[in-house]
């Protein structure tokens, strides 16, 4: 923290000059003119999003794809009950008859090496053919446009008609569209269904309606209204709620899911980019299925939407510890890349740069334009392993990449890996490395109780300011309730308070799908029409949306001995607004003393946005409003008491007007 002495002491920026105005000091003059007022700068980017795909939060969750096993690609890898034909049906009505295969001698790519052979050999009235239910329950509604596409190769003498249709469960056709295939190459076809009626239990059906064979690959059907319109895009429902919440950048695409169970497993950024029929979709680590198609363009482009930084994390060429189920038997797992491999690797890691910031006329960066982005995406920031073992091969292996990378690309800030806990041997030995390799920022992680978070509020006070930041990539206490969300609020409090050396934040993880949850502590849980918000969706998002760029520390004040009181201010650059967070983690009404009188110009009506109630007290699809934040006009003085209900958060944003 620094004290404003003179206004020699502040740089001639927009945040300075705007928080000179605030504190009432005349920006380009009186030079002599002093304050009592304390403030210091801190990250604009504290507050963001962490996306792992867990819980079924990418496919059959924020992609939009609505057809299950698409490409024919799962396999007993993904789940042992799982096959090539799984969400599939065999469809002969009537007298029809023929057969069906999955093969692999002429792939569309050899990343996407299976597809569906139809053979109609009889087609009856109705035809031969296979239909998709999706994933759970595929729900479509009238009226609204829906986007078919497959790809297709005639293997036969004849052209073959095909019947598109979507019905519901006792076969009514909600709509249906014909295509006839005469390509003896691959070929993408393109059609558009309009339901006449609502269904939430849809099937898609394709039906061979003349004799012959085809092979089928990438059958898909995404609604028309994804977010912003994207094709191959997101969720609009689910992808609104995250823009909503103003967040300064979203960390992707995981977690463990990064570095992979066994390295052949690790997800690689390569395999996830171009056209989606030659994407590499691999097994996931939480035990399912990733085809790949929200892979890093989708995930660039949507942090784009939403005026995010982007934050990919790739793995530090070793595997999770936990592979093979080592951390039933709290063993280590960890598996290596083999040293000979890591120049290849190392410039995987460097062509991501290339393929993120580099020209449209650049290897990489053309792959980028040709997907319909020839700007770059103007990366910033590459996390490097997440919560990994600090092995001597780790350690041997991250400093590879950092080194190379820092020394190609200066400009890109990496983030390293401090293990998977607060504290204990791999969070001292990651700092350790952090400290060795002047690491730019460090990631930690951990899960705990509400009372820690608590009784932690001053984490990060004593953190050395010459050191490497800190991203808090992983936090939550363990639940939903209210009582989890307040407590996480306390604590944040904290994070703006040392908003100089915290670099950046993120609750995790973010979604969790009903029925198909590996992790219960999430932030949204949805299904197919359905999103439900927690108090901690809530709280991190009064957060988000209310940020700043300068913490003040001397306008509230507390009884310094009640614990359960913690508070902090900031104010926006960007707006000029004054922010004040009050939390009370106690059960009774806690006072705040507010003193305005440093700072000059504020507006008297001011906006009151508090989250209270029975602290057990939790969201669910049943009740999805037990508890949410209500907003007020709030009259503000020179000089205030705050009364913060039990069990609360409250955010005060105050207008200030801007001097002339």
């Amino acid at each position: 923290m620094f004290k404003i002495e003179s206004i020699k002491q502040i740089k001639v920026t927009t945040s300075a000059i705007l928080l000179c105005i605030l504190i009432g000091l005349a920006p380009l003059s009186a030079q002599k003119t002093k304050t009592s007022s304390s403030a210091k700068k801190i990250s604009p980017n504290l507050f963001g999003l962490f996306f792992e795909d867990i819980n079924y939060a990418a496919d059959g969750g924020l992609y939009a794809e609505l057809i299950q096993n698409r490409s024919f690609e799962y396999t007993p890898a993904d789940r042992k009950e799982w096959h090539a034909l799984s969400f599939w049906d065999y469809l002969t009505p009537g007298f029809s008859y023929g057969s069906i295969n999955v093969e692999t001698k002429n792939p569309i790519h050899e990343n996407n090496p299976h597809y569906l052979v139809l053979h109609a050999e009889h087609v009856g009235k109705e035809g031969v053919g296979i239909k998709n239910k999706g994933f759970g329950n595929m729900i479509v509604k009238k009226g609204q446009s829906y986007n078919f596409s497959m790809l297709s190769a005639n293997q036969g003498s004849d052209a073959v008609t095909v019947k598109v249709m979507l019905q519901n469960p006792k076969g009514h056709i909600l709509d249906w569209k014909e295509v006839t295939m005469h390509s003896k190459d691959w070929k993408k076809y393109d059609l558009q269904l309009r339901p006449t009626a609502n269904c939430d239990s849809t099937e898609v059906v394709i039906m061979a309606v003349t004799p012959g064979t085809i092979a089928l690959d990438v059958i898909s059907l995404f609604p028309a209204n994804t977010y912003k319109n994207r094709q191959n895009g997101l969720r609009a429902d689910l992808a609104g709620l995250l823009a909503d919440m103003k967040p300064a950048f979203i960390r992707f695409p995981g977690g463990c899911l990064v570095h992979g169970d066994g390295i052949g497993n690790m997800y690689r950024w390569k395999y996830t980019v171009g056209p989606i029929e030659q994407r590499k979709a691999q097994k996931n680590l939480w035990g399912y299925h990733q085809t790949a198609g929200l892979g890093y363009f989708e995930y660039f482009q949507f942090c784009e939407d939403i005026g995010a930084e982007p934050l990919p994390v790739l793995p530090a060429a070793v595997s999770c510890q936990n592979s093979g189920g080592t951390w039933r038997t709290g063993g280590n797992g960890q598996q290596a890349l083999p040293l000979e491999e890591m120049d290849d690797y190392i410039q995987e890691v460097s062509d991501l740069v290339e393929w993120a910031n580099g020209p449209a006329t650049s290897k990489w960066g053309s792959i980028r334009a040709a997907a319909g982005h020839p700007e770059p995406f103007n990366l910033k920031y590459i996390g490097v392993g997440n919560e990994d073992k600090m092995t001597p091969e780790f350690e041997e292996r991250f400093a590879m990449i950092y080194k190379a990378v820092k020394t190609k690309h200066p400009e890109i800030e990496i983030v390293g890996s401090s293990g998977p806990f607060y504290e204990g041997e791999d969070f001292e030995k990651g700092w350790e490395i952090a400290k060795s390799l002047d690491v730019d920022v460090i990631d930690e992680h951990y899960y705990v109780n509400p009372d820690w978070f608590i009784k932690n509020t001053k984490r990060y006070d004593s953190y050395d300011r010459k050191g490497s930041k800190v991203y808090l990539g992983e936090y939550a206490s363990w639940g939903n309730k209210l009582r989890n969300a307040i407590a996480e609020a306390s604590f944040m409090t904290g994070l703006e308070r040392n908003g100089d050396i915290v670099e950046l934040t993120s609750y995790a993880p973010l979604f969790a799908k009903k029925g198909n949850t590996q992790w219960r502590t999430d932030m949204i849980f949805f299904d197919n029409s359905t999103a439900i918000l927690t108090p901690n969706y809530h709280v991190q998002k009064m957060f988000s949306a209310n940020s700043g760029d300068f913490y003040l520390s001397n306008i509230i004040s507390s009884n310094l001995k009640d614990t359960t009181l913690t508070y902090s201010t900031v104010t926006d650059a960007e707006t000029g607004d004054l922010i004040l967070k009050f939390v009370n983690t106690g059960d009774v009404t806690g006072n705040f003393n507010v003193n305005l009188s440093t700072i000059k110009g504020w507006q008297m009506e001011a906006t009151n946005t508090v989250i209270t109630g029975d602290p057990e007290a939790e969201n669910s699809f049943e009740h999805p409003e037990n508890i949410k934040p209500t907003s007020s006009t709030f009259m503000v003085k020179k000089n205030f008491i705050y009364e913060a209900p039990a069990s609360s958060l409250s955010v005060i944003r105050i207008k200030v007007k801007s001097k002339s």
